[in-house]
């Protein structure tokens, strides 16, 4: 049940109005209530604390969400490692379709896919196309670039087993995820590029990080106070990322990759009140400029992390249906 407006304002208080942007009420009103509930702030409680509260967190808002099937299967990663991943097939689908394999966000040392089940069901039911939810491994157990090449090697295995998981060719494979996820899966279409691997049939890019190397304003400006805080994001890089390790690489940063070429169509979305905002646009941008077929979308007055927000907002559900609507035009 929706809340009555004058309570929403009782709680949330004057509208947020921030770079010509308004804050949505169901954005507002979750900030306000985890602000009430004093949860302690993610990155300053130890790894497994941390990463057992964004799931919970996570859970509340994402809500419980009917679908067709879902199967738990065991996929293979790099150096022989055993990655879990969950097929989702939606109701009432017969016959081959579409897929995506959707990989998981969380700074790339929290989340897995029971934190994403909400909105993976939510999605694969929308967009009436199977989604394949595929984990990785965390850092710092394993650090840099072990995550990218976890994805990459569960991308060639979708591939090969195209028609064992109903698609019905290897070039009905979307690729997409969410905040790391994201920019996972624009690595996924590099690798794939540089090794003559066909690229996905659609890289999907929800409010990705673009650029570890450099803060650009949208940081400055939404980096407390709006779920995803600049604390959190030094913490995962330190945690994933060896000293040793130029933050310009590609495979941390795409946006600055040099050439950006003969890449999959992306459809980027970002949030208006996002950190990552600037960089996931600038990143949608670079690649129109060499070429590519790009949709860009923004949604101005949402937060970070929508995506698992379906359960609690309408706003959220809308956002996440124009992707699904995106998704059924494979």
């Amino acid at each position: 049940m929706r809340t009555p407006a004058a309570l929403r304002r009782l709680v949330t208080g004057k509208p947020v109005e921030l770079d010509g942007q308004t804050l949505d009420s169901d954005m507002a009103m979750i900030l306000r209530l985890e602000k009430m509930a004093g949860l302690p702030r993610v990155e300053s409680l130890p790894l497994p604390a941390g990463r057992a509260a964004l799931k919970q967190r996570a859970l509340l808002v994402t809500g419980e969400h009917p679908i067709g099937e879902s199967r738990d299967l065991i996929v293979p990663g790099a150096d022989g490692s055993e990655l879990p991943a969950r097929l989702y097939t939606p109701r009432g689908m017969h016959g081959s379709r579409p897929l995506l394999m959707f990989i998981h966000g969380g700074g790339y040392s929290y989340g897995d896919i029971d934190m994403y089940d909400g909105a993976c069901r939510y999605l694969a039911e929308r967009s009436g196309i199977r989604v394949l939810s595929i984990s990785y491994r965390l850092a710092p157990e394993h650090r840099f670039p072990a995550g990218l090449d976890d994805c990459f090697a569960a991308y060639t295995w979708t591939q090969e087993h195209a028609s064992t998981l109903g698609i019905g060719g290897s070039g009905r494979i979307a690729v997409g995820g969410d905040s790391a996820g994201g920019t996972l899966a624009t690595g996924i279409c590099r690798l794939a590029r540089e090794a003559g691997v066909a690229q996905p049939a659609l890289q999907v890019l929800i409010y990705p990080g673009t650029d570890a190397s450099q803060r650009l304003p949208s940081h400055q400006l939404f980096g407390e106070g709006f779920w995803l805080t600049r604390g959190f994001m030094d913490r995962c890089e330190a945690l994933y990322v060896d000293p040793s390790v130029q933050l310009t690489d590609p495979r941390l940063s795409p946006l600055q990759a040099r050439d950006l070429s003969g890449l999959a169509s992306a459809y980027v979305v970002t949030a208006g009140f996002d950190p990552l905002r600037d960089e996931g646009e600038a990143y949608a941008d670079r690649l129109a400029e060499h070429r590519g077929e790009v949709e860009k979308r923004r949604h101005p007055g949402l937060i970070h992390g929508f995506l698992n927000m379906v359960g609690a907002s309408g706003s959220a559900r809308a956002a996440v249906d124009e992707i699904a609507d995106r998704l059924r035009r494979l």
